[in-house]
């Protein structure tokens, strides 16, 4: 996938005779940042998606930790049709942010949607990042804070076959200092529900059982324990978190 900052390769994994796509993403072909350490994206990404599963979060597709043709890296289930069913390349291409997520005129902003920051487009016309005030990205959204996602880019947000919209590209995740860069920033201020109170709930259960013993694996002991405070933030304050004052607090580019 020639766009991608790192190696991202579509591959398929096979047991017996099932056989299912996914993104391979070696640690050999990580780009070295100054602010993650080197060869920990793989890592994180994995992590990633333990909290997902073990909290009952739903946010992130199966993903592990395995040895493939470039060597170690993480692989994860293909969110969409089967590229090698025959397909075309438009009926594989998700749109930027699963339908959920874009960036119009202010006139076009969908009912209902959320904006979340007003720009201009590149002829200098003004434009809206916005998007649907959806029970999913809600989730995904919170989620985000518990993993201090720095990269929660629109077109990292996909819808897959069965409907659910799904996030991926978790690389830059559990760092100990405050990073969340996200394009969800629709209920910033805003109370939880009691879906999402639930799932921080079972969260913090999580993260005092097997899954802190799994994310010592992959994390350091500091970023753990930054997760651990994160989600016990949340839980007390109740709200979605606002953008730091002065911060940077969109990825870039925002798709």
């Amino acid at each position: 996938m020639v766009g991608a900052s790192n190696t991202t390769l579509l591959a398929r994994c096979s047991l017996g005779g099932a056989s299912v796509p996914c993104v391979y993403k070696p640690v050999a072909g990580e780009a070295p940042l100054w602010d993650f350490p080197d060869g920990t994206l793989a890592g994180r990404e994995v992590a990633a998606a333990l909290v997902s599963a073990a909290a009952g979060w739903d946010v992130v597709p199966p993903t592990v930790l395995r040895d493939g043709e470039l060597g170690l890296g993480s692989v994860q289930a293909w969110v969409g049709p089967d590229p090698s069913a025959g397909a075309g390349d438009e009926e594989l291409l998700t749109p930027p942010g699963g339908g959920v997520i874009d960036v119009v005129a202010p006139a076009a902003v969908p009912g209902g949607w959320r904006e979340v920051v007003r720009g201009e487009g590149w002829g200098g016309e003004p434009v809206v990042l916005c998007h649907a005030d959806d029970a999913s990205l809600r989730r995904m959204a919170a989620f985000d804070a518990v993993v201090n996602n720095a990269d929660r880019k629109g077109g990292h947000v996909l819808r897959g076959l069965d409907g659910a919209v799904r996030g991926v590209d978790h690389g830059l995740t559990f760092h100990e200092d405050p990073k969340l860069r996200t394009v969800l920033w629709g209920w910033a201020g805003e109370r939880f529900d009691d879906d999402v109170v639930a799932l921080l709930e079972a969260t913090a259960a999580a993260l005092d059982g097997e899954l802190a013993e799994r994310l010592s694996q992959l994390l350091t002991d500091d970023e753990l324990l930054a997760a651990e405070l994160r989600v016990e933030r949340l839980l007390a304050r109740g709200r979605f978190p606002k953008p730091p004052p002065g911060g940077r607090a969109l990825p870039w580019p925002p798709f």
